[in-house]
């Protein structure tokens, strides 16, 4: 796996924990931390994407590739929707702003 999108997911899964983990008023700020670990993560997993010498043209195509298939290995199950969401967005080129990471 590209070692910076290891660290990312390393990061996001350690905060996922973290947010999973609380049951008090902490919560918000560890399920915000792990929000933004995870909008990092998809930053650098772009970032990969993107610097593919053969970039796949299709979701099926990039879900498919072998560090795709071991993200997901590692990903809580309740993550894969979003993590695919978001390959999505990167495929068809749309780019988030701030703003919507967080909505």
């Amino acid at each position: 796996m590209d070692p910076n999108v290891e660290q990312a997911l390393q990061t996001t899964l350690a905060n996922w924990q973290a947010m999973t983990a609380y049951q008090s008023d902490e919560q918000e700020a560890v399920a915000d931390q792990f929000q933004s670990s995870f909008y990092v993560f998809i930053d650098v997993f772009r970032a990969w994407v993107l610097g593919l010498d053969s970039k796949p043209e299709t979701l099926e195509a990039l879900m498919g590739l072998e560090m795709v298939q071991e993200i997901l290995d590692l990903l809580p199950a309740p993550l894969h929707l979003n993590f695919e969401t978001e390959a999505e967005l990167i495929i068809d080129n749309v780019e988030r702003t701030d703003d919507d990471k967080y909505d």
